[in-house]
């Protein structure tokens, strides 16, 4: 495992990042004290599985129907009668 300084990183990002990419790992220290790990990607397993592509569609939402007042105007009334 190599070890780089935050300065160092902020000078060279690119060659850190090719060694990264070719399998290296680094150690990132701030002041002589470790304080992240650059590993390759394929090196950890995905904690939170990427998101399905395409997204939401707002109309494909459940609608929340109103329950205390019957109008936008009569809720907004309510809370600034509190």
């Amino acid at each position: 495992m190599k070890s780089i300084t935050v300065g160092q990183l902020r000078q060279n990002p690119t060659a850190m990042l090719a060694d990264v990419e070719a399998g290296e790992t680094y150690r990132v220290t701030r002041h002589d004290r470790e304080i992240a790990r650059i590993v390759p990607l394929a090196a950890v397993p995905l904690l939170v599985e990427p998101k399905r592509s395409g997204g939401s569609r707002l109309a494909d939402l459940p609608r929340h129907e109103l329950t205390s007042a019957a109008t936008i105007d009569e809720l907004l009334a309510d809370e600034r009668d509190r």
